[in-house]
């Protein structure tokens, strides 16, 4: 907010400079960017930084390496406790399939059983002694499916705690987001870090933004995709013109500094409007411009 103070303060500043000349332009103001602060996401040392003011990087270039020797350990830790977990489930799995042989074996002994039955070979004491052994198997497999739901919930918890310290691992390869030239520089390698810490800031300066102030006069006059003339300072006495596009109109009015000291002045009411203008090199951030509507 205080920022915009400054650039209305600029930009009323230089309309009154203007205010006699025949070939004023209709708003001024100051050129600006979308600028990104780039911060880690994990804590510890800087091994490699390769962010340097004014160069420029590409969206997906890795920039930053934050020190990944302990996560690396966790997960290590992590992996060879889930398999001791998960030898436990394997021996159960063989318990079961141990039982079910064991059940595959007692039907054939019941089957054989129950056609001697019926030629009177076999007593019912037998057929009852044979379902009661299929009856304590089925039982015995249960219970042990029972012992291996909780190793189950854990080989569950440790693929969670192994898929986040990846995750902070990945966290800690840092990766440029968007096109553009780094602005400012805030760290250094080898130093140590938190979580949060500003990097570097970037921003695209390909595209740049000339933010001026209108009157509630001018405004009915503009819309969005509006083609303007923009202006800025070749030299003392010519400017260079460019093409600007009004990519942005405030939808809500400003008061005019209160370091205009007429109350006339101080009533009115101004609305901000950014001009988007492709840029040549030769455009800076903050450097002041000036616009005409065509």
């Amino acid at each position: 907010m205080k920022r915009n103070n400054i650039l209305l303060i600029t930009a009323i500043a230089l309309l009154s400079a203007c205010s006699g000349s025949k070939n004023k332009s209709d708003a001024y103001g100051t050129f600006e960017s979308t600028e990104i602060t780039i911060s880690s996401e994990s804590a510890g040392k800087i091994i490699w930084l390769k962010a340097e003011e004014g160069t420029q990087l590409k969206s997906g270039d890795p920039i930053a390496l934050i020190d990944t020797v302990q996560l690396s350990l966790k997960r290590e830790a992590l992996i060879a406790e889930k398999k001791a977990a998960s030898n436990k489930t394997d021996n159960i799995t063989a318990q079961i399939t141990v039982i079910e042989e064991q059940i595959k074996t007692a039907q054939i002994d019941k089957a054989r059983l129950e056609k001697l039955f019926k030629d009177g070979a076999a007593t019912q004491q037998q057929l009852d002694d044979i379902n009661g052994m299929l009856a304590v198997y089925e039982k015995q497999i249960s219970s042990i499916k029972t012992q291996n739901e909780p190793i189950l919930n854990e080989l569950n918890s440790y693929d969670k705690q192994i898929a986040q310290v990846s995750d902070q691992i990945k966290r800690s390869h840092v990766i440029n987001p968007v096109n553009g030239t780094v602005l400012t520089k805030y760290s250094e390698a080898n130093e140590v870090v938190t979580t949060g810490k500003a990097l570097y800031k970037i921003a695209d300066l390909d595209s740049i933004y000339l933010r001026v102030y209108v009157s509630g006069s001018q405004l009915p006059s503009l819309k969005l995709e509006q083609k303007v003339k923009v202006l800025v300072d070749k030299n003392e006495k010519e400017n260079k013109e460019y093409e600007g596009t009004i990519s942005w109109i405030s939808a809500n009015a400003e008061f005019t500094p209160k370091i205009i000291q007429t109350k006339e002045e101080r009533v009115n009411l101004v609305y901000a409007v950014k001009i988007k203008v492709k840029n040549d090199g030769t455009l800076k951030i903050g450097m002041p411009g000036e616009v005409k509507f065509e």
